[in-house]
C-alpha cells in the first residue's frame, strides 16, 4: 500500500519517536498489554506493521472492496446502508405456549428474526416423559417432543414472512422436519421458508458435548439434510458452523476462528464426497461467531474469517459461484463474559461486544440479556438487549459507512496475524489426519482446555481485571433485578401432553414410518426424507432418536479427549 521510499522514511522517523517515548514507558499503567486471547499488543501500529505494506498489490489481494473477493471488507456491496443486520433475540422456556408468547413479544418490540432455544432433553434426543428428562423439562429452553409442539410454538406466526434460527445439533434434522411440517400446514411452500439451523455436530464433540451418535453417521445426517434442502428448501441455511460454543468453552479468538472454519471445510468435503456440487450447497452455508470483550481482536477475527473462506472455497474446493465464496455469519455476544456480580455491568459489556459485531460486518446479531448468568432472561432484560441493537443501528452512526475501521494499521495488522495463525492451525490439523481424526483423539479439546486454564489463572493472579469480580468489588452486594423462574408444573404438563399426542395419533402409520427410518439408517437412502415422513404422522423426537441410537450406537468421548495434557 506504500512504496519503499515512504517505509524507509517512516522507519527513520519511528526511531526518533522511540527515543522520546522511552521516557514515558517507565510510567506505563500495567506491566503487560494483551488481548482477551493473551496475544501481546504492540505499543504503536504504523504502515510497516501491515504484511506487504510496501506492495502496491496488497490492497487488492487482501482487502479489496465490499461485496468483492476476498470480502475482507464485507460480503455485501452496500452493507447496512441498504439493509441493517437481522436483530435476533434467543427465546425458549417452559412449554411451547410460553415460548410462543415470548416470540410474539420480541416481534412486537421490533425484533426482525426469531431464535429458538431448546431444553436439554430435546437437545439430547429424549421426550419430556423419559426418565432422563426428569428435572430438566423447559428449564434451559423450550420442550419440543413432536409436530404438535412445533405447531403451538409457531401458532399465529407466518413462516413465510419470518426468518427463524434454531439452536440444535444432534436432533437438528428432526427439529427442521417439524418446522417444515408446520409450514406445510400453513400453506407456505418450502421454497419460501427462510432461516438457519445450527446443525453443527463437530463443535459438539469439540466443545459443547451435546452429542448422541458417533461422528461419521452424524455427518451423514447433515449431508442428507443438505442434499434435501438444496433441492427443496433453497432459502434455508442448512448449517450454521458454530465457533460460538468453542469460544464459550475457553478457546482463544484464533482457536475459535481456526477450529470453526476447519469444521466448515470438513462439511464441504463430506458433501463433495457424497456427490454434491459445491456451488449448489455452499451458498446456503453460514457461520456463527462469538463477540467477546476485546473490541479490536473480534473485528479482526471476522475480517480474517471472510478472507480465509473466500480463498479456500475458490482455490481449494473449486467453487465457481461467488456466492459460494461468502462467509456469511451470525454473531452472539459472549455469554461467558457475563458476570453474576453487578449484573447491570453486563449491559455495557453486551453493548461493546455488539458494536464489534456490527463493525466486523455481521449479517445477524443476538445480544445477551444482563441476567443470563442467573436464569433464563426476563422480559425486561430481553427488551434492554434488543434496544441495545436498535440504538447502535439508529443512533450511533456506525452503519453510515462500510467497514469504517478498514485501513486502520492496527486492525489490518491484527487481521493478517489472525489469518496467519489460523493457517498454521489448518496445517497442524491436516498433519494429524484431518478434523475427524483430531476430534477422535482429542486435539481440539486439549488446546481449548489449555487456553481456558491460562485465562482463569490470569484472573486469579490479577494479571487480568474483570470489573466487579477481582477488582472494583462491592462488599455485601445485593442483586436487585427480576429473575425468571420456570414453574415445576411445566414438566408435568409437557409430559402429559406428549402422552396425549401418542394416544391420539395413528399407531400403524407411526410404526411404518419408524420402520422406514430404521431401514434407511441401516442401509442407503436419504435419512432426512424418512425423518420428514415420521414427523408428518406425529412420531416423537425421542422415538426417532431411539431408532438411530439402536442402529448407530451412542458416542462416548475417549479419555484422551478430556485431559489437558
Amino acid at each position: 500500500m506504500y512504496d519503499k521510499k515512504f517505509i524507509e522514511k517512516l522507519t527513520a522517523k519511528l526511531s526518533e519517536w522511540d527515543k522520546v517515548a522511552a521516557h514515558s514507558r517507565q510510567k506505563k499503567s500495567r506491566p503487560r498489554f494483551f488481548t482477551v486471547s493473551s496475544v501481546d499488543i504492540d505499543e504503536l501500529y504504523t504502515p510497516d506493521k501491515v504484511t506487504g505494506g510496501d506492495n502496491g498489490d496488497y490492497y487488492f489481494a487482501n482487502l479489496g472492496l465490499p461485496g468483492e473477493y476476498p470480502y475482507t471488507r464485507g460480503v455485501h456491496h452496500t452493507m447496512y446502508r441498504t439493509r441493517l443486520w437481522t436483530m435476533r433475540q434467543f427465546a425458549g422456556m417452559g412449554t411451547p405456549q410460553q415460548t410462543n408468547q415470548r416470540f410474539k413479544y420480541i416481534l412486537a418490540s421490533g425484533g426482525t428474526g426469531l431464535s429458538t432455544a431448546f431444553d436439554l432433553p430435546t437437545l439430547m434426543g429424549y421426550d419430556s416423559d423419559h426418565v432422563r428428562s426428569l428435572g430438566e423439562v423447559g428449564k434451559c429452553g423450550v420442550a419440543v417432543d413432536s409436530l404438535a409442539d412445533m405447531e403451538i410454538l409457531f401458532d399465529g406466526i407466518d413462516l413465510g414472512k419470518v426468518s427463524t434460527s434454531m439452536t440444535i445439533n444432534s436432533p437438528a434434522s428432526i427439529a427442521l422436519a417439524f418446522y417444515l411440517c408446520v409450514a406445510e400446514k400453513q400453506g407456505v411452500p418450502f421454497d419460501k421458508v427462510r432461516g438457519t439451523l445450527q446443525n453443527d455436530i463437530l463443535k459438539e464433540y469439540i466443545a459443547q458435548k451435546e452429542f448422541i451418535y458417533p461422528p461419521r453417521p452424524s455427518i451423514r445426517l447433515i449431508t442428507d439434510m443438505m442434499e434435501y434442502c438444496t433441492r427443496n428448501v433453497p432459502q434455508w441455511n442448512t448449517i450454521s458452523i458454530s465457533g460460538y460454543h468453542i469460544r464459550e468453552a475457553g478457546a482463544t479468538a484464533v482457536q475459535e476462528l481456526a477450529f470453526t472454519l476447519a469444521d466448515g471445510f470438513q462439511y464441504v468435503e463430506s458433501a463433495i464426497e457424497a456427490g454434491q456440487n459445491v456451488d449448489e450447497f455452499a451458498p446456503r452455508l453460514s457461520y456463527f461467531f462469538n463477540a467477546h470483550s476485546d473490541f479490536f481482536e473480534e473485528i479482526a477475527k471476522y475480517r480474517a474469517a471472510r478472507r480465509i473462506v473466500a480463498k479456500r472455497m475458490k482455490n481449494k474446493y473449486g467453487a465457481k459461484d461467488p456466492r459460494s465464496w461468502l462467509c456469511r455469519f451470525h454473531t452472539q455476544t459472549a455469554g461467558c463474559s457475563l458476570t453474576a456480580q453487578q449484573p447491570e455491568n453486563n449491559i455495557i459489556r453486551v453493548a461493546l461486544q455488539a458494536l464489534s459485531g456490527v463493525l466486523g460486518g455481521t449479517q445477524s446479531l443476538h445480544t445477551n440479556s444482563m441476567d443470563e448468568t442467573l436464569a433464563l432472561p426476563s422480559e425486561k432484560a430481553v427488551k434492554i438487549a434488543l434496544r441495545t441493537q436498535q440504538i447502535i443501528a439508529h443512533e450511533s452512526g456506525v452503519p453510515n459507512t462500510i467497514d469504517p475501521l478498514g485501513g486502520s494499521w492496527f486492525v489490518e495488522a491484527l487481521t493478517d496475524k489472525m489469518e496467519a495463525e489460523a493457517e498454521a492451525y489448518f496445517e497442524e490439523i491436516e498433519r494429524r489426519g484431518g478434523v475427524l481424526a483430531c476430534v477422535e483423539e482429542g486435539f481440539f479439546q486439549r488446546e481449548i482446555a489449555r487456553s481456558a486454564y491460562r485465562f482463569q489463572m490470569e484472573i486469579e493472579e490479577r494479571e487480568r481485571t474483570i470489573v466487579g469480580v477481582n477488582d472494583y468489588v462491592e462488599e455485601d452486594e445485593k442483586i436487585d433485578i427480576p429473575v425468571l423462574r420456570i414453574d415445576p408444573q411445566v414438566e408435568k404438563d409437557q409430559s402429559a401432553f406428549v402422552k396425549k399426542v401418542r394416544a391420539e395419533r395413528d399407531p400403524e402409520a407411526v410404526k411404518a414410518a419408524l420402520a422406514k427410518l430404521r431401514a434407511v439408517a441401516a442401509g442407503k437412502g436419504n435419512t432426512f426424507e424418512a425423518i420428514l415422513d415420521c414427523a408428518r404422522v406425529y412420531g416423537t423426537l425421542g422415538e426417532m432418536c431411539d431408532v438411530l441410537r439402536e442402529e448407530w450406537g451412542e458416542y462416548v468421548e475417549p479419555p484422551s479427549a478430556m485431559v489437558a495434557s
